[in-house]
């Protein structure tokens, strides 16, 4: 027989509370090698992330990948650490801080698809607090197998353990969101305010095998219609803005055009200064402060180009979590918030049915 977990104590008269999990994908708990290592195995082995045959993955994976990349990702990471952490965990915190300012009579957590906060541990922690409805916020604008979806297997795959199943209602994307538009488009203005604007806009988003979009993903579409939606909060001519995908691994064809090839060509055109965002990204992370901010402004530079400027990612901007509060009403809407739930009769008539608690 399945042995189910326990389900937290339950007290009679308890008005359910709702929850609401905010999921970001995760971070090495420590800009090592073994650290990295242990984050890039369970990373790496989501089959939602890489579709390879099992065996041969795993040869792949633990033979060569796992030997050679934590070294180097080790020293990426170490570029962008803090003294406080991760740039990802540190705005993913600041994230959920800001909502729960912003909503009330909702219990709120923080998770990571891999490594901690695990996603197991959060949906305890809601359980504890007398949660039996808990909306699934994944920090993906943009619908992804790989991310989004790898979200709902994981939490699905908790729930299929519980013994009392709360209600769930999940988030696949807010990608044309208004709010999120007009955060992304006021990002832009304040940067191009303070540090002039460059000669054009690059939106670069991150990048998957090609083979996701003939299989049906919409991921590359939810893209082109962000992009289109902010170039036109903007304003911007054809000419001012462009679509670009990054973080290419393996020699297989990925979602186009490449980033750092579109960024090369800018540069070798002779362009004065380049202006990239990275509407994809929720929080700055390693492929936006590391990849963008100095890879590719680097290459940007060797190709013949001036400056390359990284607009940073909405983070904890007012406006960005004014817009995931307003995402996360409208998907609350129509479920009871237990108030209609007249406690004290409730448990008197458990406790006249047996009831001890």
């Amino acid at each position: 027989m399945p042995n189910y977990e326990p389900t937290a104590p339950f007290q009679h008269g308890t008005a359910a509370a709702t929850g609401v999990l905010v999921v970001n994908l995760g971070t090495p708990e420590a800009p090592t090698t073994p650290a990295v290592r242990r984050f890039l195995r369970q990373f790496l082995w989501d089959p939602r992330v890489v579709e390879y045959p099992r065996l041969l993955w795993w040869l792949i994976l633990n033979l060569v990948i796992l030997v050679i990349r934590p070294p180097r990702s080790a020293a990426a990471y170490r570029e962008i650490w803090t003294d406080e952490g991760s740039p990802l965990m540190i705005y993913s915190k600041k994230i959920v801080a800001g909502l729960d300012s912003r909503l009330e009579d909702v219990e709120l957590e923080l998770a990571m698809t891999y490594g901690d906060p695990a996603i197991d541990d959060a949906i305890d922690r809601l359980v504890a607090k007398g949660v039996r409805r808990i909306l699934v916020l994944p920090l993906y604008p943009q619908y992804s197998g790989t991310t989004t979806a790898s979200v709902f297997d994981a939490v699905t795959r908790k729930l299929g353990r519980m013994r009392w199943i709360p209600e769930i209602r999940f988030i696949g994307s807010y990608h044309d969101d208004p709010g999120y538009i007009d955060a992304l488009a006021n990002s832009v203005r304040e940067y191009r305010a303070t540090h002039q604007g460059g000669d054009k806009l690059l939106m670069s988003f991150h990048g998957v095998p090609k083979y996701t979009l003939d299989g049906g993903d919409p991921y590359f579409c939810h893209c082109q219609k962000t992009a289109r939606l902010l170039a036109t909060a903007l304003q911007l001519e054809d000419h001012e803005w462009n679509i670009s995908f990054q973080s290419r691994v393996g020699r297989e064809e990925w979602l186009q055009p490449y980033t750092e090839e579109t960024v090369r060509g800018y540069g070798g055109a002779g362009m004065r200064r380049l202006d990239v965002m990275c509407p994809g990204f929720s929080a700055d992370c390693l492929e936006t402060l590391e990849e963008i901010a100095m890879q590719n402004a680097e290459a940007f530079s060797e190709a013949g180009g001036g400056e390359l400027h990284y607009i940073p990612a909405l983070n904890d901007r007012d406006d960005h979590l004014d817009a995931l509060a307003n995402v996360i009403t409208r998907h609350l809407a129509g479920w009871s918030d237990g108030t209609d739930v007249d406690a004290e009769q409730s448990a008197k008539r458990a406790r006249a049915l047996g009831a001890s608690a």
